[in-house]
């Protein structure tokens, strides 16, 4: 340890120049061969991470240094041990938080190797919190100004993010996202960066790509865009793009990750196609980087990065597309502007091939999925000289495909007229009313080329292909069988089939088919779109059989079509059937739900109109035993006829008002029951078509229940009104009887009214007025009385109901307690003969039992069915 190297000023290994490569590669060997001596005893690795707890300067920082390089040489093999080591990756997370600088630099570079291709560990490392210390340490240390320290944070944490979904959630829900806007704060003087500064924030763009890369599921790249959107750091992204003296490689990184963020979600492609550049007059974003990459003097890797951002910003975007197309029709056309759409056929028809084959490729990726707006395309017409008429865009495109430019260029069209006709039998049509189109495919199918033209035949049996499998037949010459007779001839079925395969089995193909960005090492092999090998797949296979089928086979193919169609359709009209009947039956439950509800009111109804009806009854009682007396009263003497005709007058007159109050009630319950009476009508009607329209047996049978009750209400009803009529009656002849004795005492008063004085009248008459007074104090107290009564026993009746639940329970809590106890005698029972089994076993064997044992046993089995006969007897005079 006195032999320690010096302290470095970084965590950074210099790379020490060596003038022979083979004594260095000698030297590596010899490390790899002295790893896997020390690696030999497991132990070793062990011992080496609790050496690392030690805070000792001269033992932890020699010790990092030394699991680094077992690392860099034996990397698989030592992460293994860590993995299984108690608290090893804890052990190794301590060292950023070290005060020490060297050591946590080191420990970076550590972490670094550690984490390398081990999801396990990975996850681990994040979940020890290294998010939120490394986002510190690059606070600190200066975000994208800071050194080398910066890079290695940004390189650790990439290596926790890169394919690792569960440690992107993690960051995206742990609120890191928001913390990365910073960094992409530049001012306005953009000139003069750092080389480190320029690698920090090209890691920076390299860790946004990572938590949006396309490889990435589509749930988690959709949820991270939108929180880029809402925190807003897209749109620091696009102050960056926007900025002038942004370094040439920082700027192409920039479009490349906004190209990802944008990719796919409609809130962000939206915002980026409102972005205007800085210019006067202002311009759309989008045009200024269309700009860039029509011009053949701008940076390969700019023009590709150009390119993938318009590609991901018309990415499922029907909306963005339809503003692109809408650029290049004749009534959206403004002069004195340039538009995406002039950009696209300026570069299209351009002398330079890239820029050809890239606005193709573009210009394709605006018809993508979108049948609308390849028809709309066709509208397009181009002024190609002075005095000429305009031809349409489809055809200038055909027309520079049959002058024979460069490869590039040809492959660009041909892409873009196999993905504009594809899926679309009008452009097909559009396409093959050129009579030169045909005879040039056939052409260039037949014919022998070299080996750089195959692609270009397989390209064009491809668009031949597509003629024949999206044929509608409208154009008389050009009919599917036509064309597949015009390839038997010509070309051969064979060959055909052949020349289409050249495509997949081109090289290019394969590495375009890998992801959607356009990577190209030289602009000579950017030949294939992302996108157009899809299409290629997809389309390869019909179009192998659509050339091999007969006429036969392909009227058999319409005719099971057809039949396809009709069973779809009649599946499709069953279902609306089905959803119509489910939203009757769903009408027809709420209707019989309120049906119930009606029947429960009506009952409730019918049994306070019972009780009115009884209350009716008792005062009619009352009514007529007064009467009753008062009669007797007045035949028993002469004498006390003005009095009896006094009082008689009174109570003639109460009683008449009674009579008038019974009839208005009586006329308000006629009312009452015709209202109900159609009400049972409607209810009847109501549960009628219920019952013819419900599904099943179980609701027929609610129904059929639902028209009981309403019948035997209204036999209720109709018998509540027998009975009221009878009532009536009744009050009618109570009325005639009072007349006939109001009349009687009247002559008797005029006979005797010169026997009777004055004074005894009056005297009388006081009487029984106070009398009437004192019964009419009686009578209220009675009916506030009655009053408290019915009060009281509703009370009364609600604590019985309350009293018998609290009963019911109780009584099987006794039942449950009951059944308990009889499981522990029969538990006890059994117990008890096992005993006595083993006892007697006992006892054949020679053994010997006290026999006061024998006693206590006997006596607690007999005291135990005493107890249990208790028991019984005591549940027996409950019960009783």
């Amino acid at each position: 340890m006195a032999a320690a190297p010096p302290i470095p000023v970084s965590g950074k290994h210099k790379n020490v120049p060596v003038s022979d490569e083979n004594a260095q590669k000698q030297e590596e060997d010899l490390g790899v061969l002295f790893t896997d001596k020390f690696l030999g005893d497991s132990e070793n690795v062990t011992l080496l991470l609790t050496l690392l707890e030690e805070f000792d300067f001269h033992v932890r920082w020699p010790g990092v240094k030394l699991l680094t390089a077992l690392l860099k040489n034996q990397c698989n093999q030592v992460q293994g041990v860590i993995l299984v080591s108690p608290m090893g990756v804890s052990r190794l997370m301590d060292l950023l938080a070290d005060s020490r600088e060297v050591i946590r630099n080191d420990g970076l570079l550590l972490l670094q190797q550690l984490t390398k291709g081990n999801a396990a560990i990975q996850k681990i490392v994040a979940f020890e919190n290294a998010f939120e210390r490394l986002l510190d340490i690059i606070t600190e240390e200066g975000s994208s100004d800071g050194g080398i320290v910066v890079e290695d944070c940004l390189l650790l944490l990439v290596n926790l993010l890169k394919n690792n979904s569960s440690n992107q959630n993690f960051f995206k829900e742990g609120s890191y996202i928001q913390r990365m806007k910073p960094w992409f704060e530049v001012g306005d003087d953009n000139s003069g960066w750092s080389a480190q500064k320029v690698t920090n924030l090209h890691l920076m763009l390299q860790l946004v790509r990572v938590m949006v890369s396309p490889v990435n599921s589509p749930g988690a790249t959709s949820s991270c865009q939108k929180s880029m959107y809402q925190c807003g750091l897209l749109q620091q992204l696009c102050t960056i793009l926007m900025a002038t003296g942004v370094p040439a490689d920082i700027l192409t990184e920039t479009i490349n990750t906004v190209s990802e963020v944008i990719r796919g979600s409609q809130i962000n492609q939206d915002y980026f196609a409102s972005v205007n550049a800085p210019s006067n007059p202002p311009r759309p974003a989008i045009v200024v980087l269309l700009m860039s990459m029509v011009n053949e003097r701008q940076p390969f890797v700019l023009r590709c990065a150009v390119l993938y951002c318009f590609q991901c910003f018309l990415y499922k975007n029907q909306k963005g597309q339809g503003e692109i197309v809408a650029t290049l029709l004749p009534s959206t056309i403004d002069a004195n502007s340039i538009s995406a759409g002039q950009l696209l056929c300026g570069g299209l028809f351009s002398a330079d091939s890239l820029s050809n084959w890239c606005a193709a490729v573009a210009l394709a990726h605006a018809l993508q999925d979108n049948l609308t707006q390849k028809e709309q395309l066709l509208r397009v017409q181009l002024a190609t000289s002075l005095g000429k008429p305009p031809v349409s865009l489809l055809q200038q495109c055909t027309n520079i495909l049959s002058q024979g430019s460069k490869v590039q260029t040809r492959v660009g069209l041909l892409m873009l007229l196999c993905t504009w006709i594809s899926n679309c039998p009008i452009a097909v049509t559009h396409f093959l009313h050129n009579q030169e189109n045909v005879p040039f495919l056939t052409g260039q199918i037949s014919e022998n080329l070299g080996e750089d033209e195959r692609l270009v035949q397989g390209l064009c049996a491809l668009l031949l292909g597509i003629c024949i499998y999206y044929n509608d037949n409208s154009l008389e010459n050009y009919t599917k069988e036509k064309l597949k007779q015009l390839i038997e001839k010509r070309i051969g079925k064979e060959n055909f089939v052949e020349k289409l395969g050249f495509v997949t089995k081109h090289e290019l193909y394969s590495r375009a088919a890998q992801k959607p960005q356009p990577v190209f090492p030289s602009p000579e092999q950017m030949l294939f779109d992302h996108e157009f090998t899809k299409l290629v797949k997809e389309l390869e296979g019909v179009i192998t059989k659509a050339v091999h089928k007969t006429s036969e086979e392909e009227k058999k193919e319409e005719e099971v079509k057809k039949t396809l169609e009709q069973h779809d359709s009649i599946v499709i009209q069953y279902k609306d059937l089905i959803r119509d009947q489910d939203t009757q039956i769903q009408e027809l439950r709420e209707q019989v739900s309120t049906l119930s509800l009606n029947s429960e009111q009506m009952q409730n109804q019918i049994t306070q109109q019972q009780s009115q009806i009884q209350q009716h009854k008792d005062q009619y009682n009352i009514l007529k035993l007064k009467l009753g007396k008062d009669s007797q009263g007045l035949s028993s003497s002469q004498g006390e006829g003005a009095h009896v005709n006094g009082l008689h007058s009174e109570e003639l007159s109460q009683l008449r008002e009674e009579v008038e109050e019974l009839r208005r009630q009586h006329t308000l319950q006629h009312t009452q029951l015709s209202d109900k009476d159609s009400l049972i009508n409607t209810l009847r009607c109501g549960a009628a078509a219920a019952a013819l329209t419900a599904e099943g047996g179980a609701g027929g049978s609610d129904n059929t229940e639902l028209l009981g009750e309403v019948e035997s209400l209204r036999s209720r009803v109709q018998a509540q009104c027998a009975e009221i009529s009878q009532l009536q009656t009744e009050r009618l002849e109570l009325i005639r009887r009072a007349e006939a004795v109001s009349s009687a005492p009247a002559s008797s008063s005029e006979s005797s009214a010169d026997t009777v004085t004055v004074s005894e009248l009056e005297s009388r008459l006081a009487a029984q007025t106070t009398e009437a007074e004192r019964l009419k104090e009686e009578c209220r107290g009675l009916r506030e009385g009655h009053a408290g009564l019915e009060q009281q026993l509703a009370s009364a009746q609600s604590t019985v109901a309350i009293e018998q639940t609290e009963k019911t329970k109780l009584q099987q809590e006794v039942q449950e307690s009951k059944k308990e106890q009889d499981d522990l005698l029969m538990l006890l029972a059994d117990q008890d003969q096992k005993i006595l089994n083993l006892k007697q076993r006992l006892r054949d064997l020679g053994e010997t039992i006290d026999e006061d044992e024998d006693e206590l046993d006997a006596r607690d089995q007999f005291g135990e069915d005493d107890d249990d006969d208790d028991e019984e007897e005591d549940e027996e005079e409950n019960n009783d």
